[in-house]
């Protein structure tokens, strides 16, 4: 017997207020299979949906065969965005480099288009992840009214409301906010690490480079033999003789 979704609280983002903007430049473009008027501008859908699902897709990434289906009518959008989600790429990209709650993460972000809404709708995804699989999960969070009434089966998923009137910037997007590769994983691939030095590097022309003979060559050098002198003597006037300082010349026969 399969465990009923674990029942968790929306808060109120932006996707969730009402919008009355004006649409603009700044508004993201929606691209659906309404307005459809040339072969170029389903191939600007395929590439928006390669965008959202995989943020760049690599020609090894690409899933010829539901490209096809989808330019021939075959599919639906919503039927090329799960066939997307369930490919091997996205698999090895996040499925396999997170753990379910993180996964469960990226897959709303980029397939309903907003944040999760609190740790507690992580860990009822995750559930259904862990009992029905990949395919059962991916399969509720595209029959959810939620995504339903906002794309349907002819557009792409996109973040919803990232930028707001009110707002002098908008949310940063989700591959910039999610990286697929969390701490654990770029601990354990060998990420380069930010290493601070105390001494700031400075480049140095090479016409102003010393060259060979030049005593700055050799500071370092006479630096390192740390050299100390003789503490200078403290005479007193009163304490030098002076008949016996001065040279006393004697006269020639005289003894």
């Amino acid at each position: 017997m399969p465990l009923p979704l674990l029942e968790y609280n929306p808060s109120s983002q932006n996707q969730r207020v009402a919008a009355y903007e004006i649409p603009g430049d700044e508004q993201p473009r929606i691209f659906n299979t309404d307005n459809i008027l040339s072969p170029s501008d389903l191939g600007d859908l395929i590439e928006a949906a390669y965008r959202q699902i995989f943020f760049y897709a690599f020609a090894a990434d690409r899933e010829t065969y539901l490209e096809s289906q989808l330019r021939n009518g075959q599919i639906t959008v919503r039927d090329f965005i799960r066939g997307l989600v369930l490919s091997n790429t996205f698999k090895k990209s996040f499925y396999d480099l997170n753990n379910n709650y993180r996964f469960v993460e990226q897959v709303i972000q980029r397939v309903l288009g907003r944040d999760p809404y609190s740790e507690r709708e992580k860990i009822a995804w995750s559930i259904v992840v862990a009992t029905k699989g990949i395919v059962g999960f991916i399969d509720e969070v595209l029959n959810t009214e939620e995504y339903l009434s906002n794309f349907g089966y002819s557009t792409v998923p996109y973040q919803r409301r990232r930028i707001l009137p009110s707002q002098s910037a908008g949310e940063l997007p989700f591959n910039i906010k999610s990286p697929r590769y969390e701490d654990y994983h770029r601990a354990k691939l060998g990420f380069p690490q930010i290493i601070w030095q105390v001494e700031v590097r400075r480049f140095l022309p090479q016409e102003q480079k010393p060259k060979a003979g030049d005593p700055a060559l050799f500071l370092a050098l006479a630096q390192s033999i740390n050299a100390t002198g003789n503490a200078p003597q403290r005479i007193s006037s009163f304490n030098i003789d002076i008949e016996k300082s001065v040279p006393y010349r004697q006269l020639a026969g005289i003894k």
